[in-house]
């Protein structure tokens, strides 16, 4: 009827996904940023062997670095991974506008993969340059007594200085080194919206007078601890699922400094580290990532919901 909006109607709004997948991407990004770079830390083979666990990591980071240690590297992300966030809902609801025959029909769980996987291959032209930014100043190890015996401030390069040193030494190339891992691993945005589509649906308790394809739209009859659960259930699963992947990409990107390593392209980089380290090296870095995922995941899909259903 004219003039009335159902959910599936909301759900399929570009502009109402990028507003609240912005707001959702900058929450996500300061409950998660210590972990990332615990992440990093334990996935560049220059620094791995330094610590022996997560708890390790942030201890040690904390005492050698101090508490900003944990947040290097977030200006990058910050400034523009919550717009990014924004555009990877809207592409998402786009792509799977595009497959639906009408506005309230219900996306089978592979049309929900399909427009999650394409989402990720195209957010990873904007990821690739950001991430490699990021991943250069997490790896910079400075320790707090050093700078306190010097009275210096931080030798830290802001976002901006070091996205032009790489870019005068080494052009656009340099900026985008590790894309084809990256595009492999955000694949895993077709499993991570499947899973969340998966679970908020056995969540799902539809309300009288409102049928499946309304509640598959946006989740406003889930409750809210169904939300953080398929929130985190969702992160958690494709972290898990792609994972190898972003160790071949931050391999990559750790090694952007010029110096010769056998880290040229996406599978030299398996082959290198596969004979080196054996198939475990692949899931380094996994425990902080999944227990990062949890918690950021649970925030970012329960504040985009809210957003959605505030402003809908």
């Amino acid at each position: 009827m004219a003039g009335e909006k159902v959910a599936g109607d909301v759900a399929l709004d570009p502009r109402l996904d990028f507003l609240a997948g912005t707001i959702a991407g900058a929450a996500a990004i300061a409950v998660g940023h210590p972990f990332d770079t615990v992440k990093v830390r334990f996935q560049n083979p220059s620094t791995a062997g330094k610590y022996s666990s997560t708890f390790h990591a942030l201890t040690t980071i904390v005492r050698e670095e101090g508490p900003r240690g944990l947040f290097k590297g977030m200006a990058s992300p910050m400034a523009s991974a919550p717009i990014l966030n924004g555009f990877v809902f809207a592409i998402y609801g786009f792509l799977m506008k595009a497959q639906l025959r009408s506005e309230n029909a219900v996306p089978t769980l592979t049309q929900v993969f399909l427009a999650g996987a394409g989402c990720g291959i195209l957010s990873s032209a904007i990821t690739t340059p950001i991430e490699l930014v990021k991943i250069c100043q997490q790896q910079i190890l400075e320790p707090t007594s050093k700078r306190l015996l010097s009275g210096a401030p931080p030798n830290i390069p802001s976002t901006r200085e070091l996205a032009r040193r790489i870019y005068r030494e080494r052009g656009i190339a340099g900026l985008y080194r590790g894309i084809s891992a990256t595009a492999y691993r955000e694949i895993g945005f077709g499993s991570y919206f499947a899973a969340y589509e998966a679970s908020t649906r056995f969540f799902s308790r539809p309300r009288p007078g409102h049928d499946s394809a309304e509640v598959a739209g946006r989740h406003p009859d889930v409750p809210w601890y169904g939300l953080l659960i398929s929130g985190g259930f969702a992160g958690a699963f494709s972290w898990f699922t792609t994972f190898p992947f972003d160790v071949v990409k931050t391999r990559m990107q750790s090694s952007a400094d010029g110096h010769p390593r056998p880290y040229r392209n996406t599978w030299s980089t398996i082959v290198a580290s596969y004979r080196a380290e054996g198939a475990g090296v692949f899931f380094r870095g996994l425990a902080p990532t999944l227990i990062r995922a949890i918690p950021v995941n649970m925030v970012t899909f329960s504040t985009f919901e809210l957003v959605v259903n505030t402003l809908s």
